[in-house]
């Protein structure tokens, strides 16, 4: 029997690492999940394993050249953004993969705002003020606090573009993992910022390429075409801009609900950027408008303390089907939201929408009830954050795609909240592993065919 020709996708997230077979016809194949066990930084701060990390990717091709059930045609990798691996002379990683939910010294914060102002630096760099999470601000923390280390790197990486390195050798970057609120990269003039270059954060940053652009790399015994790799939530937009040709919108739903809208030209404005609005870099290296908020996590937070006072298992809530007698009166507006989220950015439309005090999912009467509510506040925050992405642009076409598509009252209300929009539920939940698969198979003309 003839060996299958395939593509390897590698989709690390935040919370799941996961592995993809694609055949010539772009059908999954096959798929892994992988546990990867967190380790801590020099602080004590909780972070991904690269090394484990890194064991189990190349553990995971070595196992598909050893197969006789494949031949491997191509690899590439999607991950979550605002990552960095930097790499000194000999090619090795000198940092922890740190977490970018740890905090940036508030004394470094201020002394870069007081050479680059905030607000002037927030609008041109399309990024609000996110900590971490601007991963431009990792590497200016780096040169602050360890500078005898920052003077070792020779190349600082995006996440997705180190994984490519490993099989690759190639020190790049591309504009998806350089565009997600990383602050270095200025809207306006399309390079990067200013304060990269006079902090000479620059030298570090490796040359820019196509997302499209694949290297050869010697596996299984013969050429194999190795992509530079994309940052997750490009990646899912990605897997509707290579096949959807009309304007859309498109809600990407995981820990993170992502709303983004590649078709709009509008500049962000502040008052977009206080509520967590922020541009993207598309494939294409094309601005993408940009909402988001901390869903997954603040359903996982919430989720937790109903099922510990209803005295449920922790995927009870998987089997609650939409109760009409609960969502009628939501719809007709005879009761009250009294939600408000732990873990989602104090924003100014958060403080609108929500009333500022605990939420006590004790005060329902049955968990179903409570589970309710707590999607209801969640969708109330969804529909004003797809409005902020959408802005003044005339789209009504709207995908969903996501865990989230599986949870019929969040569907239920969206439809009940957003009746003048098409709205489309993705079952497809290769999301971001497909798009990685798509610009490797389509943008490159790397096929297995």
């Amino acid at each position: 029997m003839m060996p299958l020709p395939v593509i390897a996708i590698f989709d690390i997230g935040k919370t799941n690492k996961k592995f993809f077979l694609f055949d010539e016809e772009m059908n999954e194949v096959k798929q892994e999940y992988y546990k990867i066990p967190l380790t801590k930084d020099e602080d004590g701060f909780e972070c991904d394993d690269l090394p484990v990390l890194t064991e189990w990717i190349k553990a995971t091709v070595d196992g598909i050249c050893e197969s006789s059930a494949y031949e491997l045609k191509g690899v590439n990798f999607s991950t979550y953004g605002a990552s960095f691996v930097h790499l000194d002379e000999d090619g090795q990683p000198l940092t922890p993969l740190y977490n970018y939910l740890k905090e940036v010294p508030q004394v470094i914060i201020d002394e870069f705002y007081q050479s680059y102002p905030e607000e002037t630096n927030n609008l041109e760099t399309a990024s609000p003020s996110l900590g971490m999470l601007n991963s431009g601000l990792q590497l200016y923390w780096l040169k602050k606090t360890q500078p005898d280390l920052f003077s070792k790197i020779k190349s600082s990486l995006h996440f997705p573009q180190y994984l490519s390195y490993l099989f690759t050798g190639k020190a790049v970057s591309e504009p998806t993992s350089i565009g997600c609120h990383t602050r270095l990269w200025d809207f306006q003039k399309r390079e990067y910022h200013d304060w990269v270059k006079q902090e000479g954060i620059d030298r570090v940053l490796p040359e820019i390429v196509p997302t499209s652009q694949t290297y050869p790399s010697e596996l299984c015994g013969h050429e194999v075409q190795v992509g530079v790799g994309i940052h997750d939530s490009s990646s899912a937009l990605a897997s509707y801009l290579v096949r959807i040709k009309e304007p859309f919108l498109l809600i990407s739903t995981g820990t993170w609900s992502i709303s983004l809208n590649p078709f709009t030209q509008d500049p962000l404005t502040m008052e977009e950027l206080d509520n967590d609005c922020l541009n993207f870099l598309s494939i294409d290296g094309n601005p993408v408008k940009a909402s988001r908020f901390f869903m997954g996590y603040e359903f996982n937070y919430q989720i937790d303390r109903i099922n510990k006072h209803y005295n449920k298992p922790d995927k009870y809530y998987k089997n609650v089907e939409a109760d009409r007698s609960i969502l009628q009166p939501i719809k007709d507006g005879a009761v009250t939201n009294t939600f408000c989220p732990k873990h989602i950015a104090e924003t100014p439309l958060v403080k609108s929408l929500f009333g500022g005090n605990e939420w006590n999912p004790e005060g329902f009467d049955s968990f179903e009830e409570a589970y309710h509510h707590l999607i209801w506040g969640l969708t109330l925050l969804q529909v004003a954050s797809l409005k902020l992405a959408k802005g003044s642009s005339n789209i009504n076409k709207v995908f969903i795609d996501g865990g989230f598509v599986h949870n019929e009252v969040f569907m239920e209300l969206l439809r009940h909240y957003l009746p003048d929009c098409e709205l489309e539920f993705s079952d497809f939940p290769l999301g971001s592993a497909y798009g990685a698969a798509l610009v490797l198979e389509q943008k490159s003309g790397v096929g297995v065919k």
